[in-house]
């Protein structure tokens, strides 16, 4: 495992851990610069000194997308995450899935769960939706509990509950009601259909 809790390493509920010894990681901005504690960058991994590992070396025949995914000395994952003050990764989403709204990069996996804490909600879905002042604006497609009524008032009430337990910019400035998600064959929810 690459990141994950280490014996003796300590851990934090929630976050994806520390990196493993062998292990060179760090968190790129869309610059190709590294970002400070705190920030969301993409997650770029190689090895120490050579070290045998079980890494990503590159698409079998492709060599094109190995040089998408390979480059600058690093493995560039396609995953966010941020880093705190203790050294621990928290994981934010895909670079893909990343919501770009008036300057900020939002991760919809950080909004999924604060959303999922609600006791009316079944399954939720955050992607992003244009909007001509911010460029992008976070929707969060809902699927309620059986008996709970969709109600202007729910919608708001889930907005203040996301403001309250995440950055007040991250809310869903729209929030639809649906009876499903839409979903792969495995259960993973489309964003792209959302």
């Amino acid at each position: 495992m690459i990141i994950g809790n280490m014996v003796g390493a300590g851990h934090k509920v929630g976050s994806m851990g520390k990196p493993a010894p062998i292990y060179d990681v760090s968190l790129m901005g869309p610059d190709g610069r590294p970002v400070p504690a705190g920030e969301t960058g993409e997650i770029v991994i190689n090895v120490k000194n050579g070290a045998p590992c079980g890494l990503f070396t590159g698409y079998y025949n492709d060599p094109e997308k190995t040089r998408e995914v390979w480059h600058d000395g690093y493995y560039h994952t396609g995953d966010t995450a941020w880093i705190d003050e203790d050294g621990f990764y928290w994981y934010v989403g895909r670079t893909d899935d990343i919501i770009k709204s008036s300057g900020y990069r939002i991760g919809p996996f950080e909004i999924e769960s604060v959303i999922m804490e609600l006791p009316y909600v079944l399954e939720c879905g955050v992607s992003p939706s244009p909007d001509p002042v911010r460029g992008q604006i976070v929707k969060a497609s809902i699927v309620l509990t059986k008996g709970t009524e969709p109600t202007e008032e729910l919608k708001k009430e889930i907005q203040n509950y996301v403001k309250e337990h995440t950055a007040p910019y991250k809310y869903p400035r729209l929030v639809v009601f649906r009876d499903e998600l839409p979903k792969t064959t495995s259960g993973k929810i489309i964003r792209s259909k959302l």
